[in-house]
Formats: structure tokens, C-alpha cells, sequence
């Protein structure tokens, strides 16, 4: 998509330095690299357009800047991370130029380039607002975790739903495949507009689910089915666990 339409992506990595699970997280080492370093060198690789690191944290700035990236400070009192990036759209693009926001966390240090450019896939269809990705559930014990996301979808193709809802459930009932959904997503600059300027919704506060607020809004949310869940980092374990998958790929 970028390539037809140089500039109109902008990858934005929002990077939070207070973390109760893992302290400093954008900055732990993994294989020589500090994490948000890491996860935008996998932003820059995915080749889709521009790639923006915004931060709330003087010592994570100056890191990433010294690392050839570019850095934008934002308010350390962001309830989430859409609101982080919506601060560093205006700030990094005021002049609109930017037409589709990708928002990869800056807790993905292993994520590879092929589910970034998978995000914008769902783009090509003029009537969704939203972009996700999710994966079909292997593991039996992740139908029945809470911490687990469930996608519940009407299918579009092979690979692709239309989102109807997101649950921390076992859903939907029934024969058939169970969705994980992975956290990334790319917006067109409008539905970011509308969605930050929306108040936080009867479902999402109950789920604790952010992406309701957007469907509850009337927002069409379109979800690309992909092979593997990229590893999130929030814990000491899981950060070892990316220094398992990095060093193995040096």
C-alpha cells in the first residue's frame, strides 16, 4: 500500500516507562539493543512508511534519538496508548499528510515485518475504519483464559472477519475456530480522530477492552487472520524469552 501511496502510512510506537510488572521496560537489553529499539528497527523493516517512536520519558527520548530513530515526547498522563498516538499525530504530522496510522506497542521486541504489512490489508476496503490482526486458538487452556482476547467475527474470506466483538470470554459457543487477538492496529486518521474524541463505553469499561468503544460507536472494525501471535513483553519471563527468540536469529 505504501508504495502506491508514498508518505500516506505512519507507523507510530508508543513507548511507556512506567510499568509495574516490568520497571523500564522500553529499556531493557535484548541482545545488545534496548526493547523500543528493537521494536522499531521491526517497524522500520516492515517497509510500510514512516516510523514515529513516541515517548513520555527524557532517557528513552535521547535512546531512541541516539539510535537514528525518530522520537516524539508526550504526556506521561495518557490513559492508553491510542491516546498517546493520537498526541504524536499532531505533533509528528500537523499538516495531515498521513492517511493511515499503524499502531505497533513498544512492548513487541520479536514482532516480524509480515503482520505489520498485514494490518493495512484490511484497509483496502473503503468502508472499514479499523484494522487488526488475530490468530485461530491452538492451545485449549487460551479458549478459557481471561487474559486471552477473543476476536468474535462474521467471516469476510479465508482470511479476514468483520469484528462484532471482543471478549475476555470463551467465545463464540459452539463448533469451530476461536480467535486470539493480537493488539496492533492500523487506523485511517479519521477513525483515530473519532475514536480519541469518544468517552470510554459501557462494554469497554466491563470487558476492560478499549476496541469496544469503537464498535459500540458504530465503527467497522475488519480483522486479518494471521499464523502466529508476535510476544508481547510484560513480564521478567517474557523478556527472557525474547532474548531467546533474538539471539537465536543473529
Amino acid at each position: 500500500m505504501n508504495r502506491e501511496q508514498p508518505g500516506k502510512v505512519l507507523v507510530l510506537i508508543p513507548a511507556r516507562m512506567a510499568s509495574t510488572r516490568l520497571p523500564g521496560k522500553p529499556l531493557a537489553d535484548i541482545c545488545g539493543l534496548p526493547m523500543i529499539v528493537q521494536v522499531a528497527k521491526r517497524a522500520a523493516e516492515a517497509d510500510v512508511g514512516r516510523v514515529v517512536v513516541a515517548v513520555d520519558d527524557p532517557e528513552v527520548f535521547r535512546t531512541v534519538s541516539d539510535a537514528g530513530f525518530e522520537v516524539i515526547m508526550t504526556r506521561v498522563d495518557h490513559q492508553s496508548g491510542s491516546d498517546r498516538i493520537y498526541e504524536a499525530l499532531a505533533k509528528a504530522d500537523p499538516e495531515g499528510k498521513a492517511e493511515i496510522i499503524i499502531n505497533v506497542q513498544g512492548d513487541l521486541p520479536t514482532i516480524e515485518p509480515g503482520p505489520i504489512r498485514a494490518a493495512l490489508r484490511p484497509l483496502e476496503n473503503a468502508s472499514t475504519d479499523i484494522a487488526t490482526l488475530t490468530v485461530a486458538i491452538a492451545d485449549e487452556h487460551e479458549k478459557t483464559n481471561p487474559n486471552v482476547v477473543k476476536v468474535v467475527g462474521s467471516p469476510l474470506s479465508e482470511s479476514r472477519l468483520r469484528a462484532l466483538y471482543f471478549t475476555r470470554a470463551t467465545a463464540p459457543y459452539g463448533e469451530g475456530p476461536l480467535y486470539h487477538h493480537i493488539g496492533l492496529y492500523a487506523y485511517r486518521r479519521k477513525a483515530l480522530e473519532t475514536f480519541v474524541s469518544l468517552k470510554p463505553s459501557t462494554l469497554e469499561r466491563r470487558e476492560s477492552l478499549e476496541q469496544l468503544r469503537a464498535l459500540e460507536a458504530g465503527m467497522r472494525i475488519d480483522v486479518e487472520i494471521i499464523d502466529s501471535v508476535p510476544l508481547g513483553v510484560d513480564t521478567p519471563a517474557d523478556l527472557e524469552k525474547a532474548r531467546r527468540i533474538l539471539s537465536a536469529q543473529v
